[in-house]
Order: C-alpha cells, then structure tokens, then sequence
C-alpha cells in the first residue's frame, strides 16, 4: 500500500485523539490484535461531567494503544479498528486487504493496523480494494492514503455525489452498482446491498455472510443514542426503516461505523425501541402543546412564534425520553432534544402530523 508521509501535525492530531479517546475508553488489557470485544467487558464507567450523565459501562469500548487505535479481530480473517470515535472494517485475504470506509480520525492508524494484522496472521497487507459506506468525509476522508492502483466500489448515487464534491480526498469509485454487488477477493465474499436513501442518498450495507458480521453506518449507535438530529438524516423515515432492515439480517456482530465498540442484536433492539418511545412522546407533545402563548409574546414575528412552539414540543416529547434511557444508552440527556426535534420536522413534513397547524380555516 502507498500511504502520504505521516508529517507533524497528522502527528500531533493522532497525540490528541489518543488522549481524548483514551478519556472515555476503558483501560483494558486487549492487546492490539485481541478479538472482539463484548459490551460486558468494558471496564469502569467514564467520570462524570459537570453538566451530563455518565457514559454506562456497557457504552465504553476497549482501551486504545499508544497510537490510539485499536484493532480487533472479529472473525476469522475479519478485523476491525477504532480510535473510540470511528470505526472501519478491513477483509484479509490471500490476494490483499479489502478496507471498508477510511475515516480521517484513525487516518494513518489505518495503515499501522493493517500492517500489524496482517504481518501477524501471513496474509498480503497490500489493500486492493475500498468499499465506501457513503460518501460523507468523516467516514471516508482519508481514502487518499491509497495509491491509484486501489479499486474503490460504492454505490452509483455515491460516484455522482463525490464528484459534485470533487474533494480530492474522496476518490469517486470506479466501480458502482445499484442494487446489489457480490465482491470476491482472495477466497472471501462482501455483499454490498443498497436499501434506499436513509441517512445519505447513497448508504449501504455490507454483510459479511461467512463472518455473522454486517456493517451499515450511521443506522445503529451501539450502547448509545443515535447522534444529533437522528443521525443527521437526510431522509428520516428511511432511516428509521434501516433500522428494521439491518436487523433483518443474519449477523452477530454489528459494525456501526461509531464509536468505540462493536454492536449486538440487542442494542439493535434497544435503538429501535428507543425511536418508538421518542416518536410516540412527539406526537403526544405535538397534540397537547398549545402555541396561543407563542403568537402573544412574539407576533408578527413568525419564525419566533414557531421557533418557541418547536423548542417546546421537543423539550417536552425529550423529557420523559430521557428520563426512561439515563443509564441505559450513554448520552440519553445530550442528544434526545435534538432527536425530538428532527422527529416533530419529520412528523410534520413527512406525515402530516401538522397539531395545531393543521386545521383548515
């Protein structure tokens, strides 16, 4: 593989993230090449914050190395790596590393993983191949530490949307499918699938059959809330419909895509349950919210009229939300306001659930 220098200041943000991470990871004796870590193992639970809850134990992943990373073995040839923000997936074959999304947080940690793994179990650590989950830069913004020769595969939406970015740090794919592409390297099979929009226009997944594993990101936060504005989804409804996708399929082990450990069934379970609970307080707080208040204090000011009954509605569709998951996913009390109120956009635009705005004069 052909990697850019690793220079002082790609340096200096490594120091830093290792740092961070190693904040909120647990401190575990997994070595770098150690397998899978359950949610039971993680260690103690983060100190609290002055103004949040503490991150549960169950939400902690395993510890980073003095790089700040850590690689894992899921299955067989099959590992993955995360700096506790980020996570990718790497395939070891006889013909070359197949490496699924390159986040820019783990960047040349990358490299060091895939060298460590496979120089540890005698297979190629040449990466032949990319798989972009979707094009967004934060997952795949270091793909440029691969040389020309690497044959990058994503969705056809994906290609059109990396070359309207023309960021050169996202190579477009050359290779595209739209619903279905079956990838065969070195003896190991990827299927990739494309669902429908959800958080990106382009999202897909990518099951790895033979290693009960499935990686879509952005879909499943494991032992956490989904981040901000459910996940920032640029199609609400298809993402909570991913949700029922993904666990649809066979697997055992999930790869979200982030954070610091791998995912089971059942925090796919405890997610989807906490949308249902999320999505019925909105439109319960959509129905007894009254916005009279609102036109009174700041009319003929309309966009602080609905700015103060949307602030409303989610606070009170997020209390209860929150109360029910504090200590159950890891930050319930920072993101479920904003989660409320992407759900009470969604309630309103995508399904009519307009309240008080609805009638018909």
């Amino acid at each position: 593989m052909t990697a850019q220098p690793d220079n002082s200041a790609a340096a200096n943000r490594r120091t830093f993230l290792a740092g961070a991470a190693a904040a909120v990871a647990a401190p575990t004796a997994f070595a770098v090449l150690g397998a899978a870590l359950p949610a039971s193992a993680s260690a103690a639970a983060g100190s609290p914050s002055p103004d949040y809850a503490p991150v549960p134990p169950s939400a902690l992943g395993p510890a980073l190395n003095a790089d700040g990373y850590f690689a894992g073995q899921i299955n067989g040839n099959l590992y993955w790596v995360t700096d506790s923000f980020y996570q990718a997936m790497f395939l070891t074959t006889r013909d070359g590393v197949v490496l699924i999304d390159a986040p820019p947080t783990i960047g040349h940690n990358l490299l060091r993983a895939i060298d460590a793994i496979t120089s540890a179990n005698g297979m190629p650590s040449t990466v032949t191949h990319v798989v972009y989950s979707h094009s967004h830069a934060d997952h795949i913004g270091a793909s440029s530490l691969f040389d020309g020769d690497v044959i990058r595969i994503g969705h056809i939406e994906n290609r059109r949307l990396l070359l309207r970015d023309d960021d050169p740090n996202r190579p477009p794919p050359t290779v595209t499918f739209e619903d279905r592409y079956v990838l065969e390297v070195g003896g190991e099979v990827l299927e990739l699938a494309y669902h429908g929009p959800n958080q990106t226009p382009d999202n897909i997944f990518i099951h790895a059959p033979a290693h009960q594993t499935l990686m879509v990101v952005d879909i499943l936060f494991p032992g956490w809330v989904p981040f901000k504005s459910l996940g920032i989804a640029q199609d609400i409804p298809g993402w909570i419909g991913a949700q029922d996708v993904a666990m649809s399929y066979p697997w055992t082990t999930l790869v979200g895509g982030h954070l610091g450990r791998l995912g089971t069934r059942a925090d796919g379970l405890t997610q989807i349950q906490y949308i249902a609970d999320l999505q019925a307080s909105t439109r319960a707080a959509i129905a007894s919210v009254d916005p009279t208040v609102y036109f009174h204090q700041y009319a003929p000011n309309a966009w602080a009229i609905f700015k103060a009954y949307l602030d409303a509605v989610s606070a009170q569709a997020a209390d209860p939300i929150i109360a029910k998951y504090t200590g159950v996913l890891a930050a319930a009390d920072v993101y479920t306001f904003l989660n409320a109120a992407a759900m009470l956009d969604s309630l309103r635009v995508d399904t009519g659930d307009l309240g008080p705005f609805g009638d018909h004069p």
